[in-house]
């Protein structure tokens, strides 16, 4: 079974043109999926429509077999959105972002045990964060601050992980380190990962497929296998 299902999906908003359309997409249980694509081509309003943020005006998403319930949050998946920390305005330290992570996992908030506690700690180490965990987000790097984020996510214990252009404005060092602990986490943990980016160069050595989304899927296979004209200056870059 599938983690990821999805059968001629297409999305328009009221009134406007499609904004995707004929899309069939499988994920399978532990792979890691790299999403890339142009800005406006549909990236992050695909990964709206499989957490139920959006719903389809054509075709079905099923996750975990089960079709996708919109504005239902479900405990499984952990999604990271683009731009996160512009949500966030009040301060607060790595310990309580995460601890939030924890209490909000599948969209409803609820008291938290000590054994609630052990996880949120367990999601800051495995991120490399344990020595900053009482340090306000002000006070991090750009890539200290995304894996505070995505420890946050990680504490719901998720089988999939959803990541929305994670490294963006963030070096190419902190690119790298990023890349390599989302394929940490998808080997030790089992986890199943979407890492949505228009840049996918510090993923790439790490991903099972591309798949690259322009108001539909253009492609859909090993990196490698990518057609010559999407590095063409005349062809927008994924």
């Amino acid at each position: 079974m599938p983690v990821v299902h999805a059968n001629d999906v297409g999305f328009a908003y009221p009134g406007g043109p499609p904004v995707l359309a004929g899309v069939d997409l499988e994920v399978e249980a532990g792979e890691l999926i790299a999403i890339a694509g142009p800005n406006g081509g549909g990236k992050t309003t695909l990964i709206r429509l499989l957490v139920g943020l959006e719903r389809p005006t054509e075709g079905r998403i099923e996750l975990f077999g089960a079709p996708v319930r919109p504005g239902k949050g479900d405990r499984r998946v952990g999604y990271l959105p683009q731009r996160a920390e512009a949500a966030v305005s009040a301060p607060i330290t790595v310990r309580e972002l995460v601890t939030v992570g924890r209490a909000s996992a599948g969209g409803v908030l609820r008291a938290l045990n000590r054994d609630d506690g052990a996880v949120v700690e367990l999601a800051i180490e495995r991120v490399g964060l344990s020595d900053l965990a009482a340090r306000p987000l002000t006070e991090l790097s750009g890539g200290q601050r995304q894996r505070a984020f995505i420890a946050k996510a990680l504490a719901g214990a998720p089988q999939l992980l959803i990541l929305d252009e994670p490294s963006a404005g963030v070096d190419a060092d902190a690119q790298a380190d990023l890349a390599e602990l989302v394929e940490e986490l998808r080997r030790d943990l089992g986890v199943t990962v979407l890492f949505i980016s228009h840049e996918f160069g510090a993923i790439e050595p790490y991903t099972h497929r591309l798949v690259v989304v322009r108001g539909g899927i253009e492609f859909d296979g090993e990196p490698h296998e990518l057609p010559a004209t999407w590095h063409d200056p005349s062809h927008a870059h994924p």
